[in-house]
C-alpha cells in the first residue's frame, strides 16, 4: 500500500469512526491482530474491540466530539498525525456525571500499516488538560473553589 492510501485510511478512521461514531469502520480498517500501545481507560478490552469500546465511550461522554486534523505525515508504512479534539461533556465519563462543559485537547498519533490494514497504534492524548477543563482535577496552584 502507498503512503497516500494509508493516509486516506487513517483519515477515514478518524472521520467515520472517531468523529461520527461508526464502529463498523474499525473492523474494515484495523487488522484482526491490531495492537494498541496507548493506555486506554481501565476495563476496555484490547485490540479492535478496545478501539470500538473507546469510540462508544467517547460518543457517550461527548456526542458532539470532533477531531480536526492539524498535521499529518505519511511515509511508507507509517502515519504521524496531530489533531485537536473539541466537544461538550453531556454524558457520563468514566463513571463521572456529565458537566455540560466544553473541552479542547490535543492528540498525537503514530499508526503503522501492513497488508493494507492498521496493525499498530501509539498515541498521546492530553487527558490531563481535558480533565482540568471538566473540573475533575486541579491545575497547579488552583484552589478547589476555582474548579467549579
Amino acid at each position: 500500500m502507498s503512503a497516500q492510501t494509508n493516509e486516506e485510511a487513517y483519515r477515514r478512521l478518524m472521520e467515520e469512526g472517531f468523529n461520527r461514531g461508526n464502529v463498523a469502520v474499525v473492523d474494515e480498517l484495523l487488522s484482526a491482530d491490531f495492537a494498541e500501545h496507548e493506555n486506554l481507560p481501565p476495563g476496555l478490552p484490547s485490540g479492535r474491540e478496545g478501539v470500538k469500546a473507546l469510540i462508544q465511550a467517547i460518543h457517550t461522554a461527548f456526542p458532539d466530539l470532533t477531531h480536526k486534523l492539524q498535521d499529518i505525515t505519511a511515509d511508507r508504512d507509517k502515519i504521524w498525525a496531530r489533531l485537536t479534539a473539541r466537544g461538550t461533556n453531556t454524558g457520563s465519563l468514566m463513571g463521572q456525571p456529565a458537566t455540560g462543559k466544553q473541552v479542547t485537547y490535543d492528540v498525537i498519533d503514530i499508526v503503522r500499516f501492513a497488508g493494507g490494514k492498521i496493525v499498530e497504534h501509539w498515541g498521546v492524548t492530553d487527558i490531563w488538560s481535558m480533565m482540568q477543563q471538566l473540573g475533575a482535577v486541579r491545575a497547579p496552584g488552583q484552589s478547589a473553589e476555582a474548579r467549579s
